[in-house]
């Protein structure tokens, strides 16, 4: 692994910067070193809550729906992976977190530590971005101990673990009941808990919920705790109206309280629509700046799988490729 330290002496000069390294970022950089463009990928930092070196993966434990490995792999040993090929064929990594950028003029301008220094810590003929997003969470202790183990944010990756299971969703949206309607392709029974008495989800992702004879819910409800030390074993709920609790025996648990793109850094320079997310150019990964680039979760709220998140770092090194050689024709 290379890996360079930030305190050489500044700026240093790339002709592209990748922020981020889930799998659209680390892919990004094997395609970018790949076609010598010798990226340095700034990786986040692993204290930080908002950009976790290696995204969300390196939460999960077994990924079966990766393509290319018929028996599942760990989720942060395929991170560990790609990060190792991304080494392989140039790419610089550095962990550490960018808190500041200046887009407004060429070269780009990142700063690491010290966002108010007046010299940046890197420049960039071009940079991709890929701080992915992440689950808005409850805030219990548990929920550090238990994700990947019963507790899970996404149910298109970890619903078939669950197979003749009871499990809940905590969530009241269109999203919450997408994933109970998935999940019950699976479970048992499918509890969705929600602390009031009415759904926020559109009008015909309730009909779908409430026709469904697998799904039930747990009206006035918000979870309190989850039981279980190594794996789910139990919800604690307290009722909103009366402060009563009680134990809802469940497997499994699925947050789906929202995600939040991690954008913040982006605020005054990057277009993003209404949830926060940055906006590309359809069918590309260029954003309203030309030179910088968007891919993975931090600009898809649609599908926010490791592998359209890859494929979408693959884009964005292409593009930026091709951006970099049309300067020079």
């Amino acid at each position: 692994m290379s890996e360079q330290s930030v305190s050489e002496k500044l700026p240093i000069h790339r002709e592209v910067v990748i922020i981020g390294s889930g799998p659209a970022g680390l892919t990004a950089a094997i395609y970018a070193a790949r076609a010598d463009l010798a990226p340095l990928v700034i990786e986040g930092e692993p204290s930080s809550t908002s950009d976790q070196p290696g995204g969300q993966l390196m939460l999960t434990t077994d990924v079966e729906n990766f393509p290319g490995f018929p028996e599942g792999i760990m989720g942060p040993q395929l991170m560990a992976d790609m990060r190792a090929q991304a080494s392989r064929f140039g790419a610089e990594i550095v962990s550490a977190k960018v808190s500041r950028v200046d887009f407004s003029d060429q070269p780009f301008r990142l700063w690491i530590g010290n966002s108010e220094a007046s010299e940046p810590t890197h420049t960039a003929d071009a940079v991709i971005v890929s701080t992915g997003a992440r689950s808005v969470m409850l805030g219990l202790e548990a929920e550090q101990r238990l994700i990947g183990h019963g507790l899970s944010t996404c149910a298109t990756c970890d619903g078939f673990f669950f197979r003749d299971q009871e499990i809940a969703v905590v969530g009241g949206g269109d999203s919450a009941l997408e994933e109970a309607g998935f999940l019950s392709k699976f479970a048992s029974k499918v509890t969705v808990v929600h602390r009031r008495d009415e759904l926020r989800a559109s009008k015909i992702m309730q009909k779908r919920s409430i026709d469904n004879p697998k799904i039930e819910f747990a009206w006035n409800s918000m979870v309190e705790d989850v039981l279980g030390e190594s794996k789910v074993e139990g919800l604690i709920l307290r009722d909103t109206v009366t402060d009563d609790t009680r134990i809802l025996p469940v497997t499994g648990v699925f947050i789906a309280i929202g995600h939040r793109p991690n954008t913040d850094l982006f605020t005054d320079c990057l277009d993003m629509d209404e949830a926060g997310y940055l906006v590309t150019v359809p069918d590309r990964s260029a954003t309203n700046v030309e030179g910088v680039f968007a891919c993975g979760d931090v600009q898809d709220h649609t599908y926010r799988q490791a592998i359209t998140a890859a494929a979408s770092g693959c884009m964005a090194a292409i593009d930026a490729e091709r951006w970099l050689e049309s300067r020079t024709d």
